[in-house]
């Protein structure tokens, strides 16, 4: 799946969670949708990570001073 924006993975996982709530989709439709919603949420929580790493370095430095630092979540 390619690289998403945060908030556009959340409205499709709003859409899929409306879907699965409706009950009118068949159990193997369903499934899917499940199965679904599982790699877009996946695909948010690792963004989250990722913004928290990005934050976390910003306020962090050796003596406790606020200073900006590179992020690269490759090297993570």
């Amino acid at each position: 799946m390619a690289k998403k924006n945060f908030e556009l993975s959340m409205n499709q996982l709003e859409k899929i969670v409306s879907e699965l709530e409706s009950g009118d989709l068949s159990l193997e439709e369903s499934i899917k949708k499940f199965e679904e919603g599982i790699k877009i949420s996946k695909v948010c929580s690792k963004i989250l990570d990722e913004t928290e790493m990005k934050i976390n370095m910003l306020v962090q430095d050796a003596e406790g001073n606020v200073s900006e630092f590179p992020f690269n979540a490759r090297e993570s």
